[in-house]
Parts: structure tokens; sequence; C-alpha cells
């Protein structure tokens, strides 16, 4: 005959398994936006890998920048294919003399290879705008591609973000989603952004003092934002001026929860499944 406190304890260990096994599932955390292939990482990336993982972060989708990352990227990609999810596009700090021949190469990519979005496009006028025309023929071409191959995209538009959302309004006939990445406008230009179905990729910036980022992100639904670190580079507080790293996906999701006035947990919950609507994975 049982005791009647035995079956009590053995219920409560069974749900308090259960109970820990789900919050582990939902603790996923989704790095939408991280060069891991960067010569930053070379000495130390699977160790970074393996504390990134023991903080929950376990998914890693990876901007391509020009054909000179491809080859370490895909390396990834085969080593950890659980982990690692490759795009393929031309970044505009790299649309240059060659800039079509990339683009050919880019193209080629997509029609040989798997990759789960067209990434990392976009516009910079930040640094030089010698190659602004060209900038925006790259970024025409590859949502071009994107659009055809039904593939989000990830967008780059430093101190270019009404630029860029003026040149999908003129080319409103693709069909073009996916995230804006490392967004840190206004009010105005986030709901520009989300109204047209865009996701917006929140990183380190959230986390600077006088960013006015967390200002912006309480009016924003979390249903329209997903979690990067672009590492290494834009480390979060308290790691500024240092390079940073994946584990750290963590201190944005912290940082969101505490201006939305949520759990962590809701945030890695709502945030990996907007990550798994835009990239089908």
């Amino acid at each position: 005959m049982f005791e009647k406190s035995k079956v009590v304890v053995s219920l409560n260990n069974q749900c308090a398994n259960i109970l820990f096994t789900f919050y582990l599932c939902i603790m996923i955390l989704t790095d939408t936006h991280i060069h891991l292939y960067a010569e930053e990482f070379d000495t130390d990336r699977k160790q970074l890998l393996s504390e990134a993982v023991e903080h929950q972060v376990t998914r890693f989708f990876l901007p391509n920048i020009d054909s000179s990352s491809l080859g370490v990227m895909l390396d990834l990609q085969q080593q950890f294919p659980e982990n690692c999810f490759p795009m393929m596009g031309l970044h505009p700090c790299y649309v240059k003399e060659n800039y079509k021949s990339e683009l050919a190469k880019v193209e080629s990519e997509l029609s040989r290879h798997k990759y789960f979005g067209v990434g990392e496009i976009g516009m910079d006028l930040y640094w030089d705008k010698t190659f602004l025309k060209q900038q925006e023929e790259a970024f025409i071409r590859q949502i071009t591609w994107a659009s055809e191959l039904d593939l989000p995209v990830s967008i780059h538009s430093r101190n270019a973000t009404e630029e860029v959302i003026e040149l999908l309004d003129r080319n409103s006939n693709l069909k073009v989603r996916g995230v804006f990445h490392c967004f840190s406008g206004t009010l105005p230009q986030a709901q520009k952004i989300t109204e047209k179905g865009f996701y917006l990729g929140i990183g380190g910036v959230i986390t600077y003092k006088n960013s006015g980022l967390d200002a912006v992100l309480k009016n924003v639904d979390l249903s329209c934002i997903v979690l990067e670190t672009d590492a290494p580079y834009l480390p979060p507080t308290p790691h500024r001026g240092k390079r940073n790293l994946p584990a750290y996906l963590t201190l944005i999701a912290d940082k969101i929860a505490e201006t939305k006035n949520i759990s962590s947990t809701e945030v890695a919950l709502i945030t990996t499944a907007n990550s798994k609507l835009i990239f089908n994975k």
C-alpha cells in the first residue's frame, strides 16, 4: 500500500520536473544577427558558443558581409547545424568598385545553397556616401531576389532609415519582409516599419543610458521585436568598449523585460517565436 505523503511528494517532483523542462524550452533565446565568423572570434569561438548555450542562447542567425566571409560562415553551419543559420547578402559598407561581381556571387549562392535570409543588406550613410547610388542598386536587386525566393531580409540602415523606407515604398510591388537590424530610430520610424510588417532588431543600444530606445520600445508591442547582439560589435552595458559576446544576449533580453515591465522568460518566449515566424526555422 502506498503512503499518501510519498505519493504527494512523487507527484510534486513530477510537476517540478515538467515545469522545469517547460521553463528551459521557453527560455530559448534567439540571436537574429551575429557575426560568429568574424576574426575576433577565431581563438575562442567554440568556447563562447558553449557559454552562450549555457545561458539558453541556442539559435544564431548569421548575416553575410561579402564573399570573404562566406567560407567561415558555411563552416559554422556545418559544425553546428542545429544552432547556426546563415544568410546571404552584400553589406552596404562593402558595396565598392567590384559590387557587381559581389552581387553575382550573392545571386549564385542563393540559387545553390540553403540560406535562411538575404542579408546583411541595406544602406549606410554614416561612413561614406561615395557609393550611394550603388548601395541603392544593390539593395533593390537583393530585395528583388528575396521576394522571388520568399526569403526574409536583414536590413542595415545606419543613418539611412528614412531612405530605406522610401526605397521599400518605391518597390512596394515586391513582397519583402524581415528585420530592420540594429534599430535605434524614433517612434514614428518604428511605427512605419512595423506597419509594413517588418520586425525591429533590438541589440545592445537599448542598454545605453542616453539612447532613448527604451522610451521608444515602451510603445512598441513585443510581437514586433526580435533580439540580436551584432557581436562582436555594439556590446551592451556594462561591456561597452569591449568585444561583444554571444552570451550577452541575455542582458538585452533583461533590459527589454525591465523596460516593458514583464519577465525575461516572456521576452525569450515571444521574441524566439517571432524569429521562427520570420525565418521559418
